[in-house]
């Protein structure tokens, strides 16, 4: 059975203590936006995924319910970065699997201000559930006294850097794309453009990575409407669907940790797996893909999944940026959001927000970032500890 994306919806994207609101208002606009989008009610929703990180155990139902008081199961979903994508993965498989005719996926975080720890409980690594990838880290790197996701990151550059001769400037214009495309996003965190050499000279948060390279903390919330292709024609919402295609998910296998890289256990293997699958899934491949969603918690981050989606051979992914082939113009968009680097970064919205772009583009309504021709897209998103989603969207 197919599966539809028939209504999307999300908050901007906001700076930790700068709006006045819970997670709930958040979710209330999201999902609103969603269910207006799709042009249905929320008493025809059959079950409703939602994803967090930060919150407390039920947070998912208490969002929900400023929805609606229907009784219909809300489900509370964690998986780090890739929580988002993971709520949308259950909605697909709901209706795919025929248990339902329409599921909301919902994704939301209120955080805190500053950098990210590492997954520690109270600091302590020896609990951490990705204490066995810092420990290949600092196996290779030692632990410095820097922010340990930018921190494990930074060193899987500092590999690249080494093993294929990527340079500073290469990462940094990774930087400066995204923040350059979301100038065009009024739901982005940031809408500055920064030129490669203010990328370069921003503050460094772990060499080689500055500030202007990484993802902030946000707030923020995603919604999507996903539908059996009995729904879409029973509701006439054919001129509003974008099929979900194909979707994988991965998770870490002995690849992440055998050679004690740096790269590889920040995930690059499980994208490559996730990808692969969702190739082999969908019928389609990286050359039938126009615009690209992917997971750029950090410069390095979108240089490694480059290579991971098979958008250029390892060790390229340096120089595909560096010749605008994925930007406006070029062979793909990628990020035209403005990624997780400008956008922002609200860890269970974010995979979802990601989808709402991409559908937005494949309908022809991103506005000023719009892709055009784009009727395929695909979107990546990846957490450590460790999940990868690889979701091909297409329009009929």
């Amino acid at each position: 059975m197919k599966s539809y994306i028939v209504g999307v919806g999300m908050t901007k994207f906001e700076k930790p203590e700068t709006r006045d609101w819970q997670y709930w208002d958040m979710v209330k606009e999201a999902g609103t936006q969603a269910l207006e989008d799709a042009g249905i009610t929320y008493d025809q929703v059959e079950q409703v995924p939602v994803g967090y990180c930060f919150q407390a155990s039920t947070a998912g139902q208490r969002a929900a319910y400023e929805l609606g008081l229907t009784g219909v199961p809300v489900y509370n979903v964690n998986n780090n970065c890739a929580t988002g994508a993971t709520a949308l993965m259950l909605a697909r498989q709901f209706v795919e699997g025929g248990l339902n005719d329409c599921v909301l996926a919902l994704g939301f975080e209120k955080m805190t201000r500053g950098a990210l720890g590492g997954g520690s409980d109270g600091g302590d690594f020896k609990t951490s559930p990705v204490a066995r990838h810092y420990g290949i880290m600092a196996a290779r790197h030692g632990f410095e006294m820097t922010p340990p996701t930018a921190q494990i990151f930074g060193n899987a550059a500092r590999e690249h850097m080494e093993k294929y001769g990527t340079t500073e400037a290469q990462l940094a214009a990774v930087g400066a794309k995204n923040h350059r495309h979301s100038t065009n996003n009024p739901y982005a965190q940031f809408q500055d453009a920064y030129t490669v050499d203010e990328v370069l000279a921003a503050k460094t948060i772990h060499r080689p990575l500055t500030k202007l390279q990484c993802s902030p903390t946000s707030d923020g919330s995603a919604a999507a409407v996903v539908v059996s292709e009995r729904f879409v024609e029973r509701h006439g919402l054919a001129g509003r669907a974008v099929e979900i295609a194909a979707q994988a998910m991965t998770t870490d296998t002995g690849e992440s940790f055998d050679s004690g890289s740096c790269v590889d256990a920040v995930g690059q293997p499980m994208s490559r797996a996730a990808a692969r699958q969702a190739y082999e899934a969908s019928g389609l491949g990286i050359e039938d893909v126009h615009v690209v969603e992917l997971h750029d918690c950090f410069s390095v981050n979108e240089l490694l999944t480059y290579e991971a989606l098979g958008m250029c051979a390892p060790g390229e992914s340096g120089k595909l940026v560096e010749s605008g082939a994925t930007t406006y113009g070029g062979r793909w968009v990628v990020n035209p959001s403005g990624g997780l680097i400008s956008k922002g970064h609200p860890l269970g919205a974010t995979g979802i927000a990601q989808v709402a772009e991409l559908t937005w583009q494949l309908r022809g309504e991103a506005a000023a970032r719009q892709v055009e021709g784009a009727r395929v897209g695909l979107a990546h998103n990846i957490g450590l500890g460790g999940a990868a989603v690889v979701t091909v969207l297409r329009r009929p």
